[in-house]
């Protein structure tokens, strides 16, 4: 453990203005505060900040910073307080601390409500400081090197979140040093096989090639000294994750991967890396499809560097990167390369592209695990870089869509996105995008966020966005229908309803406005007696009764289903008496709808919707049509509506559907699965109603569902 006159003077040794005295008091204090509490490894607590401090001063981080590292855990596990840390070290040390304790509201919920919380509160804090991320990176690195002591099952969870969230945001910010040493040490604890196999590998070849790699090294190094390149020449081998991770993704084995071994070659401006990679090209034979320049197209977390796979010197398969010393710096060191605080300039996390995004993640999820979900769908590798008509860059995770392309220039495109140009062809919005296409969003005002979309798209910006839409849309549809089931219930009572009235009522329901009670009762989270009564105090049960009494419910006072076979035929309008009548299977009609009837051989008059497909067949024979109408008469004889629904794939999904449907006295005669996948079941339901409005209503029903994705009538 670093000692108090060591680290100060680590921090005096970049940064000579450093305030040795609030230092000392600060490592006084965290002692002080942590005093007696162990590690799980037995060692005395304070170790841990203060051994978080010593990494971030290698980071070469401001006096503020290494203060905040040694104090970060004091307010979540001592006594300390936000106001007590702001009196003694000022409001910067404090707003950092305070974006790294935990949330302690959170303790009794779900694990992954815990770790989505924290996140959630992670975030906010680094769009303000994004030092408040740096010092949350060194935490958590110095957590993964003692991981070894904890027990099986906190290892394991520590480390799986290491790889979803902590990694990718070290990437994010470029800090590669440290995203390839959490990256390892979570790859060991979670696959440990893999990783010891890896390993042994790698061994067996640095026996093997115990020569070759200074061979390579000397050649490229005369290679450049010949044209006149004042270069450094070095060679790094992959991690065992990376290789891991590279074996997965391409279904390779080890033996097919060409660029376990890579070499830099390091010069002194950006010119001179063109020139080194002409002298590379014309020596050596470039291996197809190996070629990146991140100097023309820097990644969104700033890496700049030409990579080229050649069959190079020893006639061996090698992967050159080469860059400048500056570009190499920010490889390792990312953000803490080229740090402004030294200049007490303060760098807000919301002038990162990324960082907004995943604030607009945040305004738009539903709940925190879903934020935590399209996060880290957001903070994959971003794989794919395509351009808008004006030659901007946008980078995507790979399988990216030009909906997710439309998300990522602003919101707006994608929300009213219509169709897509690739490379000046309309193509499909679920078309795969390809490194360097140009892409154009068609849009228009009409357009509104398709539940087809969320199917094939894979950035976290798009999907939180169209599942937004989605619950916007519902909570409108519940509003509508709890205001009506309201109305309805109010008259059949002769009670006066008014929203005036509901007002009144808003704090018996933990309702905002009388939205929320409307969308409630439509939602079926409350019903409409509830509020009727909630209005109405002194109005007498018993009458309540009679009415519930004579509600139709599934099972409760339900009337018999007359027999099909004794039913009287429905009248219709316009029929020549005598002549048999059925109603066609192609469009189901139902009382309510426009029909035509088309006389057939055999089976007399066949009754279909105006609007049915199938007449298409019938346009040259307008001897065979009859116009015709229902009749005026009620008639209790069930009629067949064909539904079209998109129902989600999970337990008690289709119980739900069959539920709503019963409750809406309909019964389901026929139901057909068309297609399924991992998410969705594609029905096509037959229900038995009594007209097109008991129909509609079954829709509406089932489309406030939280399983209901999609439901329309269908023709089929």
């Amino acid at each position: 453990m670093l000692r108090q006159y060591e680290l100060v003077d680590l921090v005096k040794s970049y940064d000579p203005n450093a305030d040795e005295d609030a230092l000392n008091r600060a490592y006084v204090f965290a002692m002080k505060k942590h005093g007696a509490q162990l590690r799980t490894s037995g060692d005395p607590y304070y170790s841990h900040p203060v051994e978080v401090a010593g990494i971030l001063t290698k980071f070469k981080l401001d006096c503020t910073s290494i203060i905040a590292g040694l104090l970060h855990d004091t307010v979540e596990d001592t006594d300390t307080s936000i106001e007590e840390i702001r009196s003694l070290f000022g409001d910067q040390v404090a707003q950092i601390v305070d974006g790294l304790t935990k949330l302690a509201m959170i303790e009794q919920k779900s694990a992954n409500n815990k770790q989505a919380e924290n996140f959630r509160k992670l975030l906010l804090a680094m769009s303000e400081d994004i030092r408040v991320l740096l010092i949350k990176l060194a935490d958590r690195l110095h957590n993964m090197r003692t991981l070894h002591y904890c027990a099986p099952e906190k290892r394991a969870r520590i480390a799986k979140e290491t790889l979803d969230i902590y990694a990718p945001l070290a990437e994010r910010i470029g800090m590669q040093e440290v995203k390839t040493e959490l990256e390892e040490i979570a790859f060991k604890e979670l696959h440990k096989e893999a990783y010891e196999s890896i390993q042994a590998r790698l061994n067996f070849l640095r026996e093997q090639g115990s020569n070759l790699v200074p061979k390579i090294i000397n050649q490229l190094q005369k290679d450049m000294e010949e044209n006149g390149i004042k270069a450094t020449v070095s060679g790094r081998e992959k991690s065992p994750y990376s290789i891991w991770r590279k074996m997965q993704q391409k279904n390779a084995s080890f033996e097919q991967l060409s660029d376990i071994m890579a070499f830099r070659i390091i010069v002194d401006d950006v010119a001179s890396c063109y020139q080194a990679l002409g002298v590379v090209h014309s020596k050596y034979h470039m291996v197809p499809r190996r070629f990146k320049d991140y100097i023309s197209t820097p990644k969104p977390n700033g890496y700049k560097s030409i990579h080229t796979g050649v069959i190079g010197p020893e006639n061996t398969r090698i992967e050159i990167q080469i860059r400048t010393q500056e570009m190499h710096e920010v490889a390792e060191k990312g953000v803490a390369a080229h740090w402004a605080y030294k200049q007490g300039e303060k760098v807000v996390g919301k002038n990162f592209r990324w960082i907004r995004e995943l604030l607009e993640i945040l305004d738009q999820a539903s709940n925190p695990e879903e934020f935590l979900e399209n996060t880290k769908l957001e903070m994959y590798n971003d794989q794919v870089f395509c351009f808008t008509p004006k030659g901007d860059l946008i980078g995507l995770p790979i399988n990216s869509t030009p909906v997710d392309f439309a998300y990522a220039v602003h919101s707006s495109v994608g929300d009213t996105c219509v169709g897509a140009k690739i490379n000046g062809e309309i193509r499909p919005l679920r078309t795969v995008l390809q490194n360097g296409d140009q892409v154009e969003i068609l849009t228009s005002k009409a357009q509104h966020p398709s539940t087809e979309w969320d199917r094939f798209v894979v950035t976290g910006k798009a999907k939180a966005a169209i599942r937004r839409y989605v619950r916007a849309h519902k909570r409108d549809q519940f509003i509508t229908l709890g205001q009506q089931l309201l109305e309805r219930t109010f008259k059949g009572e002769n009670l006066d309803f008014n929203e005036k009235s509901l007002v009144n009522v808003l704090p018996n329901f933990e309702a905002e406005s009388i939205d929320d009670i409307y969308a409630k009762v439509g939602e079926g989270l409350v019903t409409a007696w509830d509020v009727m009564k909630a209005v109405y105090p002194a109005y007498k049960q018993s009458k309540l009764g009679k009415v519930v009494k004579s509600f139709k419910m599934p099972g409760f006072g339900k009337t018999p289903r007359k027999d099909r076979s004794k039913a009287e035929p429905l009248k219709i309008k316009g029929l020549i008496p005598g002549m048999a009548v059925h109603f066609a299977g192609c469009c189901h009609p139902l009382p309510g709808d426009r029909i035509v009837g088309i006389v057939t051989t055999g089976k007399g008059v066949a009754i279909h919707t105006i609007d049915c497909r199938l007449l298409e067949k019938f346009a040259d024979e307008p001897e065979r049509w009859l116009d015709i109408s229902w009749g005026d008469a009620a008639d209790d004889t069930p009629h067949i509506g064909r539904l079209k629904v998109m129902l989600a794939n999970e337990p008690g999904a289709l119980g739900e559907l069959s539920n709503l449907v019963a409750r809406s006295n309909g019964n389901i005669s026929n139901l057909n699965i068309v297609n399924r996948t991992v998410s969705y079941f594609e029905l096509l339901v037959d229900v038995e109603v009594k007209d097109l409005k008991h129909l509609t209503d079954i829709i509406a029903a089932l489309k406030a569902s939280k399983v209901v994705s999609y439901v329309s009538r269908s023709n089929q």
